[in-house]
């Protein structure tokens, strides 16, 4: 399936979820925030949550700086 990760159309297995999401930009579980069509998920629901064909993801990573 086709999906929008941070704006960029990415294939995905037709089963792909958050956990996926991440891994196809090889981001860690740690540091970030996600939102699925506009809705922030938990990251206790990362695991559960999947995504349909077309979903729009947005991933942001914590910066530190000053």
């Amino acid at each position: 399936m086709v999906v929008w990760i941070n704006g960029e159309q990415r294939e995905l297995a037709s089963d792909a979820g958050v956990l996926d999401a991440l891994g196809a930009l090889g981001l860690p579980r740690t540091g970030v925030a996600v939102a699925v069509d506009g809705e922030v998920v938990p990251k206790a629901r990362w695991a559960a949550t999947s995504l349909s064909d077309g979903a729009r993801v947005e991933i942001l990573t914590a910066v530190q700086g000053g």
